[in-house]
């Protein structure tokens, strides 16, 4: 996969992160997975690592399709 393929991927993923914690999603939050950290961090925390998770994803996946960081696939 191109870099730049790679980098919109991760930007994706990182804005549907912050979407689903910036707009409280339910099912966003109830899913098995996050539910780790719902019990860790309480609702609130969760929301806040998982905005947090979002920006580094979508940082990283920027700097990608830029090709500021090169993959060595």
């Amino acid at each position: 996969m191109p870099p730049s393929v790679m980098g919109l991927l991760f930007v994706a993923i990182g804005l549907f992160a912050i979407c689903g914690a910036v707009y409280n999603w339910d099912w966003f939050m109830n899913h098995r997975k996050a539910r780790f950290f719902v019990a860790v961090f309480k609702r609130t925390g969760a929301r806040i690592f998982y905005i947090l998770l979002g920006g580094g994803l979508t940082t990283l996946g920027v700097l990608l399709a830029l090709g500021v960081i090169h993959s060595n696939e």
